[in-house]
């Protein structure tokens, strides 16, 4: 049986890899944007010291009324890709032999909540853009 100094020594090099992987790529990161910060050209004007925000100039009020459609939208957006991520594992195991009865059942179950909760926001008007 090795000692235990050597099974430590073992357990410890196959780190020392991992941490020397994690320095060269933190000196890689850091000599980039070094490089960068020497070799960009720094003309300052006022116009590029203003603040920049999504095309708009920032002129007025700070104050912006947003439409909360949008954010609904891309709520439901994101369940129907969340839901099209499960389809694709579904499909897979579907064609397993044995799970057939049992995924299509599960299946079903799932897109029913979906379908369940897409009703209740057409129902409530969410969908509607007005």
């Amino acid at each position: 049986m090795p000692e235990p100094t050597v099974l430590a020594a073992e357990y410890f090099e196959s780190y020392s890899v991992v941490g020397l992987l994690a320095v060269i790529g933190v000196l890689f990161v850091a000599v980039a944007f070094g490089a960068g910060r020497l070799l960009r050209p720094v003309v300052p004007t006022p116009e590029k010291l203003l603040t920049y925000e999504c095309g708009v100039d920032p002129v007025g009020e700070g104050w912006a009324h947003t439409q909360v459609r949008y954010y609904v939208y891309a709520f439901l957006y994101v369940i129907f890709a969340v839901d099209s991520i499960f389809l694709f594992p579904w499909a897979t195991v579907f064609a397993a032999p044995g799970y057939g009865a049992t995924t299509l059942v599960e299946m079903f179950i799932f897109l029913g909540f979906l379908a369940v909760g897409l009703l209740y926001a057409w129902k409530k008007g969410v969908l509607e853009w007005a």
